[in-house]
C-alpha cells in the first residue's frame, strides 16, 4: 500500500531536481522501495547537476566498488574548471559586494547603480551576468548557502525581469534546502506576488507557475509553525484551487489534511467537501475518501476503515510523515493530530444523526477500546461543553436534542427545494402564457 499511495512520481516533474533529493531520502529511510532503485534514481538526478562527488559516493555504494567510471572523473575536472572560470569572471563584483563601505553607495534606483558601478568600479553587464551564472553554478554544486547569497545580490542589481524571476526561484529552493523556513516563506510570498500580477507572462505560464509554487510550498507549510493555516490560505484561493483541479489534483491530499488538523478553518470545510466530490474520478486517496465517508455518505464503517489507511498514508508521505526524535522516543506529530481530529469528525457527525449512542458501537467507530473511548468522550464533552451526557448503566451517550439532526436538516432542505422549484415552474408557465396571449 505504501508504494501505491506514493505521490513522488507525480510531484517530481513539478520540483527542481535538488528538491527531489529530500523525498528520495525519506523513501529510502521508510524502505518503501528496493534500496538499489532509490540509489539509481539518485544517480539519474545527479547526472544533470554538478554534485559530482556525491554521485561518485552513491556509485561506490550501489556497485560495491572504489572505482568510478571515467566519464565521472572527467566531469569532475570540467566542473572544477568551470567553477574557477566563473569565480574569476564574477570576482570584481564579489569583491565590491564584500566591501561594506562600497555597498553603501548603492541606491534603490537600479539604473543609477549600473551607471555608478560602471563609472567608478569598471563593473558592467558582463560581471553582473557572471554573478548570476556563478550563483546558479554554486546551486548546481550543492553549495546552497553561497547560491542564496549570490542570487540575492544579483536580484538587487539586475534589470532583466525574467532573469530576476529565475534567480528568485533559485533563492527559494536554496532556502528550502537549508531549511530556513521563515526566509523561504518570505521568498514564496514574493514569488506569489509576481506570479499573480497582471503583467505576468501568458495565462498558461501563470497556471504552470502556480502549480510549481504549490508543490515547492509543501516543504515550507509542513515545517513552518503557521504552515497548516497558510496552506489553506494559498491552495483554497479560487485561482490556485482551479489550477489544482485542472492540472494537479493530487495536491488535494495536502489541502484535505490541513483542513482536518485545522479546527479554525472548519467553516470553509463544507465548500471543500464539494471539491472532493467533483474530483473523485480524477483523484482520491484514503484522506480524501475519509472526508467523503463522513460528510457525504455518512458511512461510519467506511470512515473507520479509511482512518487506518490514512495513518499508513501519512507515515509514508515525505511531507506529512515527519518524525520528531526525543531521546528514545520517536513520534509523527501530524499523524497523532490527524487521528485525534478524524475521531472528532466521526463523533460530531455521528452524534448529529443519533441522539442515543451505544458506547461499544462508538468505540468501534473511533478505532478505540471501550475504556479509551469512554475517557476520550468524557474529555470531549467537558472540553467542548457539548450538550451530551454518558449513561454508565446502559453504556450510552445521550445527546440533548438542541440541534436538528442530519435527517431533519435533509427534510428541511428538500422542502425548501420543492418550494423553490414550484415557484420557478409557476413563473415559467405565467411567462409562457403571457407570450402566447400576445
Amino acid at each position: 500500500m505504501a508504494a501505491e499511495y506514493d505521490l513522488t512520481p507525480r510531484m517530481a516533474p513539478n520540483l527542481d531536481r535538488h528538491l527531489v533529493f529530500p523525498l528520495l531520502e525519506f523513501l529510502q529511510e521508510r524502505q518503501i522501495y528496493n534500496d538499489n532503485h532509490i540509489l539509481k534514481a539518485k544517480i539519474d538526478l545527479l547526472n544533470n547537476t554538478n554534485m559530482v562527488d556525491y554521485a561518485m559516493d552513491i556509485h561506490k555504494t550501489l556497485y560495491q566498488t572504489e572505482d568510478v567510471p571515467q566519464d565521472m572523473v572527467e566531469r569532475r575536472a570540467d566542473v572544477v574548471a568551470r567553477l574557477k572560470s566563473l569565480e574569476d569572471a564574477a570576482a570584481p563584483l564579489v569583491a565590491f559586494l564584500q566591501n561594506a563601505a562600497a555597498v553603501q553607495e548603492l541606491k534603490a534606483d537600479k539604473h543609477y547603480n549600473l551607471q555608478m558601478l560602471n563609472d567608478k568600479y569598471q563593473i558592467g553587464a558582463a560581471q553582473i551576468e557572471a554573478l548570476y551564472q556563478y550563483g546558479k553554478f554554486q546551486f548546481e554544486c550543492g553549495n546552497y548557502s553561497g547560491a542564496a547569497d549570490y542570487l540575492y545580490q544579483y536580484r538587487a542589481l539586475c534589470t532583466n525581469s525574467e532573469r530576476s524571476l529565475s534567480a528568485l526561484w533559485g533563492k527559494l529552493a536554496a532556502e528550502v534546502l537549508m531549511q530556513n523556513w521563515d526566509v523561504a516563506l518570505e521568498e514564496l510570498n514574493r514569488l506569489k506576488e509576481i506570479i499573480d500580477s497582471k503583467n505576468f507572462s501568458s495565462p498558461i505560464n501563470q497556471v504552470q507557475s502556480r502549480i510549481w509554487l504549490m508543490h515547492w510550498s509543501l516543504f515550507i507549510f509542513f515545517n513552518h509553525d503557521n504552515g497548516r493555516t497558510l496552506i489553506i490560505d494559498l491552495f483554497n484561493q479560487d485561482k490556485y484551487l482551479n489550477a489544482i483541479q485542472t492540472s494537479a489534483p493530487h495536491l488535494l491530499r495536502y489541502l484535505a489534511t490541513a483542513f482536518i488538523v485545522n479546527k479554525r478553518r472548519r467553516p470553509q470545510l463544507k465548500e471543500f467537501i464539494k471539491v472532493i466530490q467533483q474530483e473523485q474520478n480524477s483523484y482520491k486517496d484514503p484522506i480524501t475518501e475519509f472526508l467523503a465517508c463522513v460528510y457525504v455518505n455518512y458511512d461510519f464503517d467506511g470512515a473507520q476503515k479509511k482512518m487506518r489507511e490514512c495513518e499508513e498514508v501519512i507515515l509514508n508521505d515525505p511531507f506529512l510523515g515527519k518524525r520528531v526524535e526525543d531521546s528514545n522516543f520517536s513520534t509523527v506529530p501530524l499523524r497523532d493530530e490527524f487521528l485525534e481530529n478524524a475521531r472528532l469528525f466521526i463523533f460530531e457527525t455521528y452524534c448529529r444523526i443519533h441522539q442515543r449512542i451505544d458506547m461499544g458501537v462508538l468505540a468501534e467507530k473511533l478505532n478505540l477500546n471501550y475504556e479509551e473511548a469512554e475517557r476520550w468522550i468524557v474529555n470531549l464533552i467537558r472540553g467542548l461543553k457539548l450538550d451530551a451526557k454518558i449513561d454508565s448503566q446502559t453504556g450510552t451517550v445521550i445527546m440533548e436534542p438542541n440541534h436538528p439532526n442530519v435527517y431533519e436538516q435533509l427534510v428541511d432542505h428538500t422542502k425548501a427545494l420543492n418550494g423553490r422549484t414550484y415557484k420557478l415552474v409557476t413563473q415559467l408557465l405565467e411567462h409562457a402564457q403571457g407570450q402566447a396571449a400576445r
